[in-house]
């Protein structure tokens, strides 16, 4: 088992609080039916700072992520199964999950 980070791409949070409402109760039925394998629930991301050889920049989120969230699974295509029913496709956004690379550190 390994850990795998999924990030969370453009869609847009409702403004109505009944809306939000829903996605969070939405959000919560996903992560139930995940159970253990959820690690880290994680949040959405706001204000940025980029670090790179030519200074500091800021701007919103990390190259368009606007959230993330952090599983626990066997492999890759184990990982793209729990995220199957995720909410967050269905309000137009996209879910990235990448797989780690062990360095043998």
């Amino acid at each position: 088992m390994s850990r795998h980070l999924v990030t969370y791409h453009g869609g847009e949070m409702p403004t109505d609080p009944e809306a939000q409402q829903q996605v969070l109760q939405a959000f919560q039925t996903w992560a139930a039916s995940v159970g253990s394998a959820l690690l880290d629930p994680g949040a959405p991301l706001g204000q940025a700072k980029t670090i790179s050889a030519s200074g500091i920049s800021e701007g919103m989120g990390g190259a368009s992520i606007s959230g993330y969230t952090l599983l626990e699974a066997s492999s890759l295509d184990d990982a793209v199964r729990l995220l199957g029913t995720h909410p967050y496709a269905s309000r137009g956004g996209s879910l990235q999950v990448s797989e780690p690379i062990e360095l043998g550190v």
